[in-house]
């Protein structure tokens, strides 16, 4: 039987990272390339021209502003060294199920609390870089739930403490493969949240499908074509072999988060659903997707705790 190319790719081994990016100085080469791969770029004026001074800081000739590696990125103000952050990276980046704060801390050999915060900084950048991301071509789309009280309440739709979040796979229109993947946390399934999801995310001229529930006909405020497929009884089935992957993925990443992780708060949901996402829509590059996250890192401005930890998490 032939081996999915996909899942069986080689990877980065944890050999070749440390080959790479196991001393300070490496991974400080390694984030200027991601932040200025073009040479030093003044952050106030745009000159290139400068000169490195005393305690890892680099002076613009022209306006003479002083600026550190790390300075304006996402690894701006940490006392944590660079080597860590990578490391960090490349467990997050190689682990198909996703990390935990608290293995985290014990793979890094830091408290849980700094541990929370670096994955959070993180998962933070990947959301930024899926925000953009529209889904093209023939799509499946399924209401999903996470979290709600367990007992004592009522169960399925509507039922207490639940988050409601959309789950949507593009899919090649030829071979039926997913190739891209959403997951949003909306208000609840109504027509014009619905609507308001497929106008932002939704490529003009896309052909969706989903289960016969009422709202999901709003994705053709976004010039999309709908097919409500009926899926109870035996012909819902049938009909529900035609979502096969949005409920692949729907399942896949809730074993995953159930198995990994000991409680998400609402708030930080999207994070959560971002970092899935980030993984599976770079899965034909495992052994690149370090450098990816490292760059993406280097442009993202920097986030103190009371923004991580308060702040609403959102695309």
């Amino acid at each position: 039987m032939p081996k999915n190319e996909v899942q069986f790719q080689r990877g980065m081994s944890l050999r070749e990272f440390m080959t790479r990016y196991g001393t300070e100085e490496q991974c400080e080469q390694a984030l200027f390339a991601w932040r200025w791969p073009d040479g030093f770029v003044c952050p106030d004026c745009g000159h290139g021209g400068h000169c490195v001074l005393g305690r890892g800081l680099f002076q613009c000739n022209r306006c003479r502003r002083q600026t550190s590696l790390t300075a304006g990125t996402l690894f701006g103000g940490t006392k944590l060294a660079l080597t860590t952050w990578l490391l960090a990276i490349y467990l997050l980046t190689q682990s198909k199920n996703g990390v935990s704060a608290l293995e985290l801390a014990r793979q890094l050999g830091i408290c849980y609390n700094s541990a929370w915060l670096l994955k959070h900084k993180l998962m933070q950048a990947m959301l930024e870089r899926e925000s953009a991301r529209v889904l093209q071509g023939v799509i499946q789309i399924d209401d999903a739930y996470w979290g709600g009280r367990r007992r004592g309440y009522k169960r399925g739709r509507g039922a207490r403490g639940k988050t409601p979040f959309v789950a949507a796979v593009a899919t090649d229109s030829t071979s039926n493969k997913p190739l891209t993947m959403r997951m949003d946390r909306v208000k609840g399934f109504r027509s014009r949240e619905i609507g308001r999801w497929s106008r932002r995310h939704l490529v003009r001229g896309s052909h969706v499908r989903s289960d016969a529930l009422a709202c999901f006909r709003s994705v053709e405020q976004a010039g999309c074509s709908h097919a409500p497929l009926n899926t109870s009884g035996v012909t819902g089935r049938r009909n529900r072999k035609r979502l096969t992957w949005v409920d692949t993925m729907l399942g896949n990443v809730k074993n995953a988060m159930h198995g990994t992780y000991h409680a998400i708060g609402a708030k930080h949901l999207p994070r959560y659903l971002a970092e899935f996402a980030y993984r599976f829509n770079r899965r034909f590059d495992l052994a690149g997707m370090l450098a990816r996250l490292g760059a993406a890192a280097a442009v993202t401005p920097p986030m103190p705790y009371r923004l991580v930890k308060l702040a609403e998490a959102h695309w």
